[in-house]
């Protein structure tokens, strides 16, 4: 296994990938020479070049500058599971004898020796890792963390901290979060996905099962209630019983309000500073972490209310009198029910209109009816085509087949700059664009057509 302490040069293969881009931060802040290689520039990839990284965007050997060609101990090539096992540039450093880690088993690496808090589940995650590594340090614990998105109270998804205490968001794909062995777990959700790698839910849920498994004999779990493992937890939910819940959740004055309370102690009107009852739901988890690291009372209450939440993740783009812009990064109908009940909560007269970009062509068959029943709810839908990611095309299987299933008779299958055109000449008073892909690439020009609107 490598040593991480001789290392001088960093690659990374998928270096755009958010939590490859919080690597690549943490190698370049360590001092290390860093590159890597991504198919397509992105608003995270251009960060990254703005930061002194520089990124290929060629997947060909003369794209590998020839300072990472040096095959030595001193240097680190690193990939994610979401390129193709064709791509040039990783087969390259395979073929050549390279050690080629994966993502994954680098954090890892990263997470020994540091008290691990690991937050796991097919959504809620990220926010959850977020609030959590937020709680911490507003409470004055300056622990590190790896973030799935970027946190908007810190501009980054790479928090380098002064003690030995590191929050990181374990993710599921490709059995990736059975690297970790962390002292304190959080379980937010284990709904059927990636079902390309686990083949279906339950061998899903014996990966959680065993995450939950490696977590320290003397660590907690804490499992949103109704989850099935089989290790002691303690538990949490909203609005019923459990260790840990949160009860009497209103909406006053636009904010979501709620009560919470655990075997020890109550805390009555918390301020969320985000939206929606299953962000409720992740901050009584959040809650139950701080308290468990020593965070006071006092500034749980004024961190939550703080807390501006996580690009892509129920984000205010627009927000007039006139005109609502949310963007979110939901590409599951369980993500997608979240979203939009949250936006029905706090809007209940407009009308509503969502962009969705479906996201892996295995997902949308996977879940096919799911999502044609949620999108079936929305007052007007607009859908782009399928994002591909790491997948090649499946027979039969696109948007408007998608389409095709959703019972709501104001639908449409658009390209990017038609949707743009529909916006300019509709200005819908309530928009919610969502998706995982680059569906992100029309927020500025629509956000530009409010603005002038």
């Amino acid at each position: 296994m490598v040593n991480l302490e001789d290392i001088k040069r960093v690659y990374l293969v998928g270096i755009g990938g958010i939590s490859m881009s919080s690597l690549a931060r943490y190698f370049q802040k360590r001092g290390c020479q860093v590159a890597g290689y991504d198919k397509t520039s992105t608003v995270l990839t251009r960060a990254l070049e703005s930061e002194g990284i520089p990124v290929s965007y060629k997947d060909e050997l003369e794209a590998i500058p020839a300072e990472f060609r040096i095959k030595d101990s001193s240097g680190l090539v690193i990939y994610t599971p979401a390129v193709p096992k064709n791509s040039v540039v990783y087969n390259y450093f395979a073929d050549a004898g390279f050690d080629v880690y994966k993502r994954s088993q680098i954090l890892g690496l990263l997470s020994r020796g540091m008290f691990t808090i690991a937050v796991a589940g097919t959504h809620g995650k990220t926010t959850t890792s977020c609030l959590i590594t937020h709680l911490l340090r507003h409470g004055g614990n300056q622990c590190s963390a790896f973030l799935g998105g970027i946190s908007v109270n810190y501009y980054t998804n790479l928090i380098i901290g002064e003690n030995e205490v590191m929050v990181v968001e374990a993710d599921e794909y490709d059995r990736s979060f059975l690297t970790l062995h962390p002292n304190i777990a959080v379980i937010t959700s284990m709904d059927a996905d990636h079902l390309d790698i686990y083949g279906d839910k339950s061998h899903l849920t014996e990966s959680f099962e065993l995450f939950a498994s490696q977590v320290d004999s003397g660590g907690t779990v804490f499992l949103r209630k109704g989850l099935d493992v089989k290790q002691s937890v303690s538990t949490y939910a909203i609005e019923q019983d459990a260790d840990a819940k949160a009860v009497n959740i209103r909406v006053e004055d636009g904010e979501f309000r709620f009560d919470f309370s655990n075997d020890e102690i109550e805390m009555k009107d918390l301020v969320l500073g985000l939206p929606g009852q299953h962000n409720i739901e992740n901050a009584v988890a959040a809650i139950q972490v701080a308290l468990k690291m020593g965070i006071s009372q006092q500034d749980i209450k004024s961190g939550l209310k703080s807390f501006k939440g996580v690009k892509r993740r129920f984000e205010y783009i627009v927000k007039t009198d006139a005109f609502v812009y949310i963007d979110d990064y939901a590409h599951h109908p369980e993500e997608l029910r979240a979203c939009f009940r949250a936006v029905r909560t706090l809007y209940p007269t407009r009308k509503f209109t969502a962009i969705f970009q479906p996201h892996l062509f295995t997902r949308t068959r996977d879940f096919i009816d799911g999502f044609a029943e949620v999108l079936s709810s929305v007052d007007e839908l607009i859908l782009l085509e399928i994002y591909p990611a790491r997948e090649l095309p499946i027979e039969g299987i696109n948007s408007q087949f998608l389409l095709d299933k959703i019972t709501l008779e104001n639908k449409k299958l658009l390209t990017k700059d038609e949707v743009l055109k529909f916006i300019k000449n509709s200005e819908p008073e309530l928009l919610v664009t969502v998706g995982a892909g680059d569906i992100d690439t029309l927020i500025k020009p629509i956000k530009e057509i409010y603005d002038n609107a």
